[in-house]
């Protein structure tokens, strides 16, 4: 059989087929193809880079979070209520949803102390797991309805928004909120009913889709693992299609998550993204299915790269996009790699009506019944019961007098019973990610509709990172544009939830240590038109009477300009900085001109006297920071002019932006009075310059550079690598290679591709190719070595010990020559006659028997063979001296490590 990728297989238009390895070479198969995998995806992996960077000091957060509290991770917006509701670890607090900073309401939900104990008891720890962390916050009415793991038995009740305060009476909350706070949990509230996806029991081992209402009783999914495997419950929402509609179709419920496969076989566990579905006026079976979804359908989610024949296929978190016609809102979600040391991260974007056609018109699966497949689960080809499995309870059913669930017929309920899962995947849109990133992982997504002045629609996409990063993205024309990026948190946490305020034009940030709120533009931050238009952000553009890069969703007026390609053309060319700040150093000292830009996609340009500066000069350091200028002489004098250059790939043009301007003296020291009788002049640059190459202080002759010469902020490029901020993505590195700005055509700057890619190479310094090459050179050192070892030590078959035996008398032969002429001889003597031998010389066989002890001397002490001082024959013949006797007089016995000879 032959072996194929896991990512070959996953990719095939979505559909997982996983071969069946043998157990003799499944190992070595699987970390081969893994290997490779790992390195290819690695090295030409796409990924962007994101042109700004704001660390948290650098911008306007306001956040929120009290002592003793953390947990942060339960968030409810409220636009009609004007607040936001945070569920924390024992708390729930009520903040104003325009500044968080002000807490207006709280209410503290504590575990009792004997329940705690208990919890204690069956093995979870009292200061982690026995509290009560809160998991559910829905507004229902004038209540805000609340459910806490509570030391793992799980409570629900109602908080009044009257005074903030518990009504006292609480719930079983199984089957609404799980009992692990660290498990994964999903709820969404629909009219009064609670839709969740957690677990039912103590164990977590019986996970349920349910739906709980007050009149009702809760309505679960199977229990069974072809409808859940272990799932891990990101996101639920409802799309409301309504009656109105042609079809007459019920509301739906959406539910996504990660589960265990149960259609393949693998060496592993193999994870699956999926997305479930549930109408909302479901109500159970009559006789069949009882009290359990008969709606309840499932399909997976592709999100892969096809070029690399590679799969994300983990999901994270999910954000719908809601437009006013159903049919055009848009699912996105976040996705990475099983294996995360893959380091890559997607966004994948998804039609609802690309979902929904699945679910209308998809092929069932059925458990396969042929042995020694590689598959569990194959298509249903036969026919399927009418009215259709898991549908929704629509206009044309409702003509044949089935106008609930509890009308369906049996045949179609035990159908759904045995075939939830469809074999036909949803392929995103564009059959790609939107968006990949490399060396990130995120972990939370929202998503904002722009409309820019243009009068087209963008889609603004956020996403948090495991890092406390936020990513601002666009896609223009299919090609991805990461705006900036902003260190949310001060602490490198996960970001662990994210809420999108369209009125406030907010972002919401939960962690374990806090909540954060954030502006969704910063075109503040942007100080001239050029850098304002190449930042490409729907949400801003340049007022040309104010001078300011302002919000243009709010301002909308004809004046203002925006080009989301990034054209700089229609900002006025303001003239070059006519100031030029003045800067003097003592001679031989060292000069530091600060210049700082805010593009990560720039490089920095300097001119010294109107002339390009290039790192061919000795004495010239152009670095992210700025210039600097050691062992400064006289020629160094002049006017220095630091410009940014960027290249906009949308219109193939460079566009430049004069940063900083100075003027470099010499502060010479006072001249001392002369002699008597003696002229002094002051000699011109030229003379002073040959005098010091005279005096052997030539500029080509200057001491090398040194720590006490070099400011601090330059040192790193002399001693050690760039050190960055941990939270952000790094900068590019210190040393560029800038091109002339005059003129800026296509023709003089790099390709595209090879821009990008040289840019986003020295971008993200975290690169892992090179690890990954050495790890798989290792690895195949190990094999190497392993194979000589077993050959030596003779465990392999006759072919590596023949090998073996050449190599091993090759050298020998070569190497000891008196000792292969010896051996000769001693074998000779053995066969023939004892006369013969006897009439050898005896200098001869002494002679032989000291070559060979010596060329057989392993530096080891032996005991001496005392007695009569000879060493025994192997002849019994009475001759009295054979060819081995020794003579101890004359040839006293040596020893390799002994300080005196033994006496024999």
């Amino acid at each position: 059989m032959n072996h194929y990728s896991l990512a070959e297989a996953m990719s095939d238009k979505g559909n997982f087929t996983v071969p069946k390895l043998s157990e003799s070479n499944m190992g070595f198969g699987v970390l081969g193809v893994f290997l490779g995998l790992l390195l290819e995806v690695s090295t030409h992996g796409p990924h962007t880079v994101p042109r700004s960077s704001w660390k948290h000091q650098d911008i306007d957060i306001t956040g929120f979070s009290e002592p003793g509290i953390f947990n942060y991770t339960t968030l409810l917006l409220s636009e009609e209520g004007d607040a936001l509701y945070v569920g924390a670890r024992q708390a729930i607090f009520e903040l104003s949803k325009n500044n968080i900073t002000k807490r207006l309401n709280k209410v503290e939900w504590t575990v009792e102390e004997t329940l705690m104990d208990k919890c204690v008891l069956k093995g979870k720890s009292k200061e982690r797991d026995c509290l009560n962390y809160i998991q559910v916050l829905h507004v229902d009415k004038d209540r805000l309805y609340v459910c806490g793991t509570y030391a793992f038995t799980p409570l629900c009740d109602y908080v009044s928004l009257a005074d903030f305060s518990l009504t006292g009476q609480p719930e079983d909350g199984r089957g609404r909120c799980s009992f692990d706070p660290y498990q994964s949990f999903t709820s969404v509230m629909v009219d009064g009913e609670l839709y969740t996806g957690t677990t039912y029991n103590f164990l977590g081992s019986e996970p349920i889709i349910s739906r709980y209402s007050p009149p009702q009783s809760l309505l679960r999914t199977e229990y069974s693992t072809s409808w859940l495997n272990e799932p891990s419950f990101v996101f639920a929402d409802v799309i409301r299609e309504g009656r109105n509609e042609a079809a007459g179709e019920d509301d739906k419920i959406y539910f996504f998550f990660t589960e265990v496969s149960v259609e393949y076989e693998f060496f592993g566990k193999l994870l699956i993204p999926r997305v479930a579905r549930v109408c909302k006026g479901d109500l159970g079976g009559q006789r069949t299915l009882q009290k359990k979804w008969t709606s309840f359908l499932k399909a997976k989610l592709v999100c892969s790269m096809p070029e690399l024949n590679f799969v994300f296929n983990v999901v994270h978190d999910v954000f719908i996009l809601k437009a006013t016609d159903w049919r055009d809102t848009v699912i996105y979600g976040v996705f990475t790699s099983q294996w995360a040391n893959v380091g890559l991260s997607a966004v994948c974007a998804y039609n609802l009506t690309a979902v929904e056609d699945v679910f209308a018109k998809g092929k069932y699966m059925q458990k396969a019944t042929v042995e020694q497949s590689h598959t569990k689960w194959v298509r249903h080809n036969g026919a399927s019961p009418s009215p259709r499995p898991g549908a929704c309870i629509n206009n044309d059913m409702r003509k044949q007098a089935i106008n609930s669930s509890l009308h369906l017929p049996d045949k179609t309920l035990q159908f759904v019973k045995d075939h939830p899962l469809l074999e036909d995947p949803v392929l995103p849109i564009g059959n790609g990610p939107r968006l990949i990133t490399k060396d990130v992982n995120y972990t939370q997504i929202v998503v904002d509709r722009v409309t820019a002045l243009d009068g087209n629609i963008y889609d603004v996409i956020f996403t948090g990172t495991d890092k406390g990063i936020l990513h601002k993205s666009v896609v223009y024309e299919g090609n991805v544009h990461t705006i900036e990026e902003i260190q949310l948190l001060k602490n490198t946490e996960p970001v662990k939830n994210l809420l999108l305020s369209t009125k406030t034009q907010s972002i919401y940030a939960g962690s374990d240590s806090g909540v954060v709120q954030f502006p969704t533009f910063l075109c503040g931050k942007y100080l001239s038109c050029t850098d304002c238009i190449l930042a490409r952000d729907p949400y801003c553009a340049w007022d040309p009477r104010t001078e300011r890069c302002i919000n243009s969703v709010v301002n909308r007026e004809s004046w203002l300009i925006q080009d989301l390609r990034g054209n700089a053309d229609r900002c006025l060319s303001g003239p070059s900085l006519r100031e030029y700040k003045p800067v003097r150093v003592k001679p031989g000292s060292s000069a530091e001109l600060p210049c700082g830009g805010s593009s990560n996609l720039a490089h920095v340009m300097w001119k010294a006297n109107g002339s390009q500066l290039t790192d061919a000069s000795r004495f010239h350091l152009i670095g992210d920071s700025g210039l600097l200028i050691y062992s400064v002489a006289p020629e160094d004098q002049g006017h220095y002019e630091c410009w940014s250059v960027e290249w906009a790939p949308a219109v193939g043009k460079n566009f430049s932006l004069q940063l900083a301007a100075y003027i470099l003296t010499l502060d010479l020291p006072a001249t001392k009075p002369h002699q008597a009788g003696h002229v002094t002049t002051t000699p011109s640059s030229k003379e002073a310059s040959s005098a010091q190459t005279v005096e052997g202080n030539s500029k080509t002759d200057r001491v090398p550079l040194t720590s006490d010469l070099v400011p601090s902020r330059f040192t790193k490029f002399f001693t050690s690598p760039p050190q960055t901020d941990s939270s952000l993505t790094p900068p590019p590195p210190p040393i560029h290679k800038p091109q002339p700005i005059q003129p800026f055509s296509p023709s003089s700057h790099p390709s595209r591709s090879g821009n990008q890619e040289a840019t986003a190479t020295s971008y993200l310094q975290q690169d892992n190719s090179t690890a990954l090459l050495l790890l798989f050179l290792l690895f195949f050192l190990l094999f190497v070595a392993a194979m000589v070892y077993n050959c030596y030590m003779q465990y392999l078959p006759a072919p590596c010990l023949r090998l073996r035996a050449a190599l091993i008398g090759n050298h020998k032969s070569a190497s000891q020559p008196e000792y292969r002429a010896c051996e000769a001889g001693l074998m000779e003597m053995s066969t023939t006659d004892k006369v013969n031998s006897a009439e050898q010389p005896k200098q001869n066989g002494s002679q032989c028997t000291t070559n060979l002890r010596a060329l057989r001397d392993t530096g080891y002490e032996t005991e001496p063979e005392c007695g009569n001082g000879k060493v025994h024959s192997f002849d019994d013949s009475p001759s009295t001296e054979k060819p081995f006797d020794i003579d101890s007089d004359s040839q006293p016995i040596e020893y390799a490590d002994a300080d005196e000879e033994p006496q024999c």
